[in-house]
């Protein structure tokens, strides 16, 4: 008989194991989620603008709509690594406050979201460049609907180059 064929009866494990190797009622153990409160998102942030998108059927954005804002950000002379792209539909737990703390972001750029749902001090149209707390926000609409419609690929154009000085 080879000690790797040992079969113990069940009686047997339950006695040997009948202690925990953990005690459950010490106030030092600490239970960690595999959820952490930091954000998901894209880009490194190396110019620090923050692009926030609502996108309820991709990670971030579908592949035609990324493409779309990549083509945007090489017209403004930027790349997706100079940007934080942040989907607000998978970060339900986001507010301004977190996105300030976080980003640190000096522009941020709403598609299709609106200031208010992330708890922003003030509201402004869409295509105004506003300033506030030492930073500039712009808003828009989705880019499925900007990739759409000429006319609002125009205004947020015009409202880009004001923005980046091109």
């Amino acid at each position: 008989m080879s000690l790797d064929n040992i079969q113990l009866p069940p009686f047997l494990i339950q006695e040997l194991y009948k202690n925990s190797l953990i005690d459950g009622n010490n106030d030092q153990i600490k239970t960690k989620s595999l959820k952490t409160d930091k954000s998901l998102f894209l880009g490194k942030n190396q110019k620090n603008i923050l692009i926030l998108v609502n996108e309820e059927n991709a990670a971030y954005l579908p592949d035609e709509n990324l493409n779309f804002l990549i083509g945007i950000l090489e017209a403004c002379k930027l790349s997706l690594s100079d940007t934080a792209l942040v989907n607000f539909n998978r970060n339900k737990n986001l507010n301004y406050k977190i996105l300030q703390e976080e980003f640190k972001p000096a522009i941020i750029l709403f598609f299709g979201i609106e200031p208010g749902e992330l708890e922003f001090p003030l509201q402004f149209p869409h295509y105004q460049l506003q300033s506030y707390n030492n930073q500039t926000y712009l808003s828009a609409p989705s880019l499925n609907e900007l990739s759409a419609e000429i006319a609002e690929k125009k205004k947020l154009w015009a409202a880009l180059k004001t923005l980046f000085s091109i």
